[in-house]
């Protein structure tokens, strides 16, 4: 019998999958060339998917890389003005080679370029996801990737793995695929240490799992694996599963199906409202909210939280914004959206609702974050 036969199929069961490809992965380090066979090998296992009945959405890393090369742009470091610059050339040739090699085997693709005020702001969020949905709807591939040519060092999502978490969040992906130059988590970076063990599965990203990531180890990436544990949490509290898997492999999505190793992040086992998932994964907080042990309790009751049980209050945040709430050693342990703004927020913390009626009119909500708007991240 073969043994692809007898190996489990990592990616079965899976109807939409979101796919997150790294610039190492598609564009050759030593000439800035598109890995034109690598992509066709992908294309084939995308096709391979699609035709199985599974969904898929692409997040794309690659256009500055690609960019750099056709402007003329050398050396390792680029300015912002030069990154944005590139990232404008290297969009098209990104689209272009997307669509061509998927179009061999007669998939549209669409393309959509976010900016994290697009994920963080509810009003374009549904836009985006209904974009997005329409496109699997009629069959097409979407490819996404962040709009380097417009975003700032201080506007940016700063990595495509935290990217891909929000868009497989946002269309409710049953997994998120991480294509990368190692086959999953180890117990320690193993470039650096021959004895790291290759974890297969985590069913909660703990501390213990956060200290064994290391740092970026490509100057075409971004992030590392410190970045992509931070997107398995933004994924699998929101109840998306997350793999991450070797990419530098000819066929790595055929791989997958064939049972090759990875390592697979389980989602949480309770489903999330899709306006609670939003808040989860978001990825700008505007404050934060330290509070007692009684409030921590009421909170994990179900209950809102009310300023009675706020000790302190940080950041610069209006009324609408995100939140995290900190338990007394500085954990977050919920988060949420704020229900006044930081200087009300300051001026009520500790005082019962009564009190605030009082200071502020009979008709003034007492929550600080109404537990219609709160998700806990811990038990």
């Amino acid at each position: 019998m073969d043994a692809a036969a007898t190996t489990p199929n990592a990616l079965a069961g899976f109807k939409r999958l979101t796919i997150k490809i790294g610039s190492a992965l598609l564009v050759d380090g030593a000439t800035g060339k598109l890995r034109k066979d690598w992509l066709a090998g992908l294309a084939e296992d995308i096709a391979a998917l699609k035709s199985g009945g599974c969904e898929l959405v692409i997040v794309s890393s690659g256009a500055i890389s690609l960019g750099r090369r056709l402007l003329g742009l050398t050396g390792k470091a680029l300015t912002l003005e030069q990154s944005q610059a590139a990232a404008s050339a290297g969009q098209i040739a990104l689209s272009q080679a997307w669509t061509e090699h998927l179009g061999h085997h007669g998939i549209v693709t669409g393309q959509i370029l976010l900016t994290p005020n697009i994920t963080e702001e509810r009003r374009y969020f549904l836009n985006a996801r209904t974009t997005v949905n329409t496109l699997l709807g009629l069959g097409a591939v979407p490819i996404i990737n962040e709009n380097d040519s417009v975003a700032t060092a201080e506007i940016r999502y700063g990595d495509n793995d935290r990217l891909s978490a929000r868009v497989a969040t946002m269309i409710e992906a049953d997994a998120l695929v991480l294509l990368s130059d190692v086959d999953g988590l180890y117990t320690a970076p193993p470039a650096r240490d021959p004895a790291a063990r290759h974890i297969p599965e985590v069913a909660e990203i703990t501390a213990e799992i956060e200290a064994m990531a290391g740092g970026a180890a490509s100057h075409l990436s971004r992030g590392g694996m410190t970045t992509k544990l931070e997107a398995g949490k933004i994924a699998t509290k929101a109840g998306t599963a997350m793999l991450i898997a070797l990419g530098t492999r000819d066929h790595p999505l055929e791989a997958l199906t064939a049972g090759s190793r990875h390592t697979l992040f389980l989602p949480a086992p309770t489903t999330t409202a899709a306006r609670k998932r939003w808040i989860m994964g978001t990825l700008d907080i505007a404050g934060h909210i330290t509070i007692d042990d009684g409030a921590v309790r009421a909170l994990k009751q179900g209950r809102s939280l009310l300023p009675i049980g706020v000790l302190k209050v940080t950041g610069n945040f209006a009324r609408g914004d995100t939140v995290a709430i900190l338990d007394l050693e500085g954990r977050e342990i919920a988060r949420g959206l704020a229900g006044l703004d930081r200087e009300m927020a300051d001026r009520v913390k500790g005082q019962k609702s009564d009190l605030i009626r009082d200071l502020l009119g009979p008709d003034t909500r007492t929550e600080l974050v109404h537990r219609d708007n709160l998700v806990l991240l811990t038990a």
